[in-house]
């Protein structure tokens, strides 16, 4: 694993299934002060609302997460045994999955230690904050946790994507309490208005539940639910607003700021559209409730936030995508009828994350198209991102022994180190700035999570990937001079196809099925095209020394397969047809060849490499002479606890409530 670029450490530790990683913030020592004030006010509003995702969890959370950062502050026993080394194991999933739910597979992980041992850590804490009450609080709360973290049949999953079941009340999140799937269904139908050229986002901040029998929402916003975190965000916000860079990002922030104090969801829209006017920030943020996929019905957004400075080399490649983006649209293989015949500003740059929080950490996306509100990138636009600072972290943290094992031929893995690299990049800057910005939904058909509900998901991360897979090979990457040649697109099919069908599935413990929307359109494609391809022997399966690989024989002929798919999966999006999305979902997108998940899992295990990998974020320090600030200095942690540990002391606003 490489370790040296500038002398850097990019692997902090591994526990468990993961990694942690740490990434450096090339060219911010050289910003001007204003522009580091900028940065500085924008990450302490990020982090601020880092402990509202945690609730939004699982309304649980909270209380387990007081309760184990008091343990790991204040207890008194012996740390080096195996069972409290096992406690710390149990902690830092906990902090990297917000919660007691795995961040991918969205099942309840479980403690390796047992309950009586995690009472006797209680009971030889010493701390005032374990004294929650009176008349025995305490015994209370932790009688009424433990089932919740040692029963595996209670709260079993976050969110639960099956289609015979009421994934409202087996989704163990906190969007919703005393409801059903069906209320759910019925009362943002009768909320909406599929005839509105311009619908808000009902139900993205809000949690719904039922009061003396009537349908509540709980809105996050100041003097609602989430308050105090929400006005530590204005708070900073505000500071930004005063150091804001230009116009367009002054009346973003404003808007912003209007709408958390508000909740309303057309402010929310309106701080959308003034972001998407502010295409020449050096820094920029995402701060909000923005994506949908912890709520199975795809309503409710998660807490999120990132601060970013731009990346003027990197952004060269992107951006010659993005001036593309009409001739993508008319050459796409979809029907004329869902093609825009006028596609809006899709800006796109690649980015330095300085901080993320929330919904984006410590696990990261690489890419990120926003806003989700269909309308509004249909008239306005959108912005798409290419994280390049972590990527570059991921590259330099990977390890050449998972290539080499999955990879059938010397042929195979000498592209794929050659070209792998670009091939990814390619791949996530076509599937943000072209994929998510194509196509057209109907008139009247609604928004794809009201038409394809829980499917939704995966439907669009589908669509999206195969944007891209479709154009990787295209001469137009060749004649805009940002591909050498289509060995890039070999590097990026091969790597697919081996994902998609092999690798991806060390992440799933054996026997269960696919959960996580990424990783089912991830299969869908690959496992679609395998086995719509077998008449020509496109993919192949293959055995060398007993073990099992997926070889591509005929790339062009893929490449059309890809084309066949996306022009059905844009009419499912177009159309809204909910049974053909979910017919193609469950039949290859959920299940799991056992076989072969049982060999990848073993093959994998042998490589002792986690198949998850997140991140510590660096720490910004104000210098002050007096109360001005007159520098920001970077500073970069080592230690995942530590950094955990320094964030409960400095951002935990709220706190659940569990009665």
């Amino acid at each position: 694993m490489k370790q040296n670029k500038n002398n850097f450490k990019y692997i902090a530790e591994q526990f468990a299934d993961l990694m942690i990683l740490r990434y450096r913030i090339p060219g911010f020592e050289e910003l001007p002060l204003k522009q580091k004030e900028l940065v500085y006010y924008l990450y302490e509003a990020a982090l601020c609302g880092r402990t509202i995702i945690i609730d939004q969890h699982n309304k649980y959370n909270l209380a387990i997460k007081s309760i184990l950062e008091v343990i790991v502050k204040h207890y008194k026993g012996n740390r080096e045994t195996e069972e409290f080394k096992k406690f710390m194991v149990y902690t830092k999933r906990f902090w990297f999955s917000n919660g007691i739910h795995h961040h991918y597979s969205m099942k309840k992980f479980l403690p390796d230690f047992s309950a009586d041992y995690f009472k006797s850590l209680i009971e030889n804490t010493e701390s005032e904050p374990l004294i929650i009450e009176e008349n025995g609080a305490i015994k209370w709360l932790v009688e009424k946790l433990i089932p919740v973290m040692f029963d595996p049949d209670v709260d079993a999953r976050r969110v639960n994507l099956d289609p015979d079941a009421d994934v409202i009340v087996t989704s163990s999140n906190n969007f919703y309490e005393g409801v059903n799937q069906r209320e759910v269904e019925e009362y943002y139908s009768n909320m909406s208005d599929k005839n509105d050229p311009e619908p808000v986002s009902y139900g993205l901040n809000s949690k719904l539940v039922k009061e003396n029998g009537r349908l509540k929402e709980h809105v996050w916003k100041v003097k609602g639910m989430y308050s105090a975190s929400i006005e530590k965000i204005i708070y900073w916000l505000s500071k930004a607003y005063n150091v804001s860079e230009n116009r367009h990002q002054k009346a973003a922030l404003k808007k912003l700021i209007r709408f958390y104090k508000t909740g309303n969801l057309k402010y929310f829209d309106e701080y959308n559209i003034e972001w998407l006017k502010d295409t020449d920030s050096i820094i920029d943020t995402i701060n909000g409730f923005i994506e949908v996929y912890g709520d199975a019905m795809g309503y409710k957004g998660s807490y999120e936030g990132m601060v970013s400075i731009i990346d003027i080399e990197a952004t060269k490649r992107i951006k010659a995508i993005s001036s593309q983006a009409q001739w993508f649209e008319d050459n796409s293989p979809i029907d004329n009828k869902f093609k825009k015949k006028n596609v809006k500003g899709i800006s796109a740059k690649a980015i330095n994350v300085v901080v993320e929080s929330g919904d984006s950490s410590p696990s990261t996306p690489i890419g990120i198209n926003l806003p989700n509100s269909t309308w509004i990138r249909e008239k306005y636009g959108s912005k798409s991102v290419n994280l390049s600072n972590i990527v570059e972290a991921y590259n330099e943290a990977e390890s050449e022994s998972v290539l080499k094992e999955f990879a059938y031929s010397e042929e195979e893995i000498e592209i794929q180190k050659k070209y792998g690299a670009l091939a990814d990049n390619l791949h996530t800057d076509l599937h943000e700035v072209i994929g998510h910005g194509s196509g057209q939904i109907l008139p009247g058909v609604g928004q794809p999570h009201q038409t394809l509900k829980n499917y939704s998901s995966a439907i669009e991360e589908t669509r999206a990937d195969l944007v891209a897979l479709y154009y990787l090979p295209d001469q137009k990457l060749i004649d805009i001079g940002i591909v050498p040649d289509n060995d890039v697109s070999k590097a990026g099919y091969n790597k697919y196809i081996r994902n998609g069908l092999m690798t991806q599935l060390a992440r799933i413990e054996l026997g269960d099925k696919i959960e996580e929307p990424h990783m089912r359109n991830r299969q869908l494609i690959s496992l679609w095209a395998y086995e719509k391809g077998k008449p020509g022997n496109v993919i192949e399966k293959k055995l060398k020394n007993g073990k099992t690989y997926f070889v591509i024989n005929d790339y062009e002929k893929l490449r059309e397969l890809f084309g066949e798919l996306l022009k059905e999966i844009q009419r499912i999006t177009s159309e809204g047809d909910f049974e053909t999305a979910k017919n193609l979902i469950e039949t290859y997108g959920v299940k799991i060849d056992y076989d072969v998940h049982k060999e990848v899992k073993e093959r994998y295990d042998k490589l002792n490499i986690p198949p998850y990998k997140g991140f510590i974020n660096p720490v910004l320090n104000p210098v002050y002479d007096g109360e001005k600030i007159i520098d920001v200095i970077i500073e970069y942690p080592e230690d995942f606890t530590e950094q955990m540990m320094y964030y409960s002391e400095k951002y935990s606003f709220i706190f659940g409530n569990i009665r």
